[in-house]
């Protein structure tokens, strides 16, 4: 048996803005430099992607994308410095709340999960 776990940030309102997918958006956009192909790589409508990144903004109360307007050469979309810093931190937060499950887990299922 195995563990999983969905790790969501919500604001104080309660509504969901983070999230394991906002963090592969956020990934595929560094790697495209496009948020349209970002979205198209994970079978997201463009308008979806958009509605995320507004949101995460919001809620961050700082840019995380860097949009580019106009021109071949000038078209797409980047990480801002803090956008890199936070995938970084969401990055490495994600994985300790995953370590930290998996050891409390395996406490867990040998003492209640006897063969």
């Amino acid at each position: 048996m195995k563990v999983k776990l969905r790790v969501i940030i919500t604001n104080d309102k309660n509504e969901d803005f983070m999230g394991i997918g906002v963090l592969w958006l956020l990934e595929n956009i560094k790697k495209h430099k496009s948020i349209n192909s970002a979205a198209k790589d994970m079978n997201m409508s463009y308008s979806k992607a958009i509605k995320i990144l507004n949101a995460l903004e919001k809620n961050l109360g700082q840019k995380v994308i860097t949009r580019n307007h106009g021109g071949n050469e000038r078209y797409g979309a980047e990480l801002t410095s803090f956008g890199v810093s936070f995938v970084n931190k969401y990055n490495a937060f994600h994985k300790k709340i995953k370590v930290y499950a998996e050891k409390e887990f395996i406490k867990f299922d040998g003492s209640i999960f006897k063969k």
